[in-house]
């Protein structure tokens, strides 16, 4: 057996962005063995935890959603995107405030990015930013359900059918969020498109020990042709129907996936648990203004993302680093601005709220193991840094 590490005394936790040893310490007596069980059967590829798995994303998802499993998020928009099978050439609109995995699987695909505005509080994709876009070559719209909440799909759907759009959700941040339509019907986060894309990097909600992706589904054909092209197009063995690729979910990540899927709704409560702790010690800065939440979306906290002034931001993050406090910046431009769209440079007369909130957006410590002793440190440390900097 794989011994399980069991700590002998109370340690000081350091404050970390994504507490992965904590929390895997909290789970090791369930996920070694089933690591071990891979082990033990020699089923790398294509074991039985693999499929086990898929079957438990899709329930979790909800009734009649298939999901294929990928090697990561990167691939599951790629495979996605090729199941489509669009024109080359054809527009596809996308937030131009997000990761550059959105858009560079288009360029890889012939397809051509068109980068619309996102909401100045929430940060998702704005629809009215989307409508103005749309020309004879639009093809698909790609919302990205960002830091943890959905994206407005009632609106974006609305769009898509007046204009016969397809939809494709990129859902790496927000796996578990739930987002009520006006009819009343509450879906989740994955399966309100024509397809979804999700990746399980380590540091998201629902993390692997590696690399993995997994793309989601009410669309049997859908369905069914991604799991051609993840696989060189195979419809049968050394059958190829189509052009595919080769990404595959190895069986240790899908064990381990397995395990740390019947514990997401509880990472998801702590999550919103240090989320209205933050809310608490945070509340009555001036010059910081905390997330909204989006309409109709719950929030899985993916990221805790706070506004801070354009002056202020940098020198805060400086602040918290020497206070032993890590902070990121998710995202430091638009993506027209990185050099490798350079070509899309003119995204930003219709895009100044990304322009803005690339200025001002600081991401603090966001983890399922997250204590009320870690934010009251970081709270004092955020305090500290705007009392000596209003003096």
């Amino acid at each position: 057996m794989i011994p399980v590490y069991l700590p002998t005394f109370m340690e000081a936790s350091p404050i970390r962005m994504v507490d992965l040893a904590a929390q895997y310490r909290r789970l090791s007596a369930e996920i070694l063995p089933a690591i071990e069980e891979v082990l033990e059967s020699t089923q790398f590829v294509k074991g039985p935890q693999v499929k086990a798995f898929e079957q438990a994303l899709s329930a979790y998802h909800g009734e009649g959603v298939f999901t294929v499993s990928c090697g990561n998020g990167t691939d599951a928009l790629q495979i996605a995107l090729m199941a489509l099978e669009l024109p080359l050439g054809s527009e596809v609109i996308l937030p131009a405030f997000t990761y550059t995995a959105t858009a560079e699987v288009l360029l890889l695909l012939g397809l051509v990015p068109v980068f619309a505005d996102v909401h100045p509080d929430t940060f998702v994709l704005d629809p009215a930013s989307v409508e103005s876009l749309i020309t004879g070559r639009t093809r698909l719209i790609m919302p990205v359900h960002l830091f943890g909440q959905c994206a407005p799909m009632e609106e974006l759907q609305s769009i898509a059918t007046r204009h016969g759009l397809l939809i494709l959700e990129d859902n790496a941040q927000s796996i578990g969020a739930d987002y009520a339509f006006s009819s009343g019907q509450l879906l989740r986060a994955g399966t309100l498109g024509d397809l979804s894309a999700t990746s399980f990097f380590p540091s998201k909600n629902l993390g692997a020990y590696g690399d993995g992706g997994a793309i989601t589904t009410r669309n049997p054909e859908l369905a069914e042709r991604c799991r051609q092209i993840a696989n060189h197009g195979q419809s049968a063995l050394y059958l190829h129907e189509r052009v595919g690729v080769n990404s595959r979910l190895d069986s240790i990540q899908a064990a381990i996936l397995l395990v740390k899927l019947r514990h997401l709704d509880e990472f998801t409560v702590s999550r919103r648990q240090a989320a209205a702790r933050y809310r608490k010690l945070l509340q009555g800065i001036p010059n910081l203004e905390l997330p909204a939440l989006a309409p109709r979306s719950t929030h899985v906290y993916h990221q805790f993302c706070v506004k801070v002034s354009e002056s202020e931001r940098d020198a805060l993050k400086h602040a918290l680093q020497q206070a032993g406090i890590p902070s990121m910046v998710y995202y430091p431009m638009p993506l027209y601005r990185q050099p490798a769209y350079q070509a899309f440079s003119s995204a930003a007369e219709h895009c100044p709220v990304s322009e803005q909130i690339c200025k001002q957006v600081l991401a603090l410590p966001m983890h399922s193991e997250l204590n009320e002793q870690m934010q009251e440190n970081i709270a004092s440390a955020i305090f500290n840094y705007f009392k000596k900097s209003s003096i």
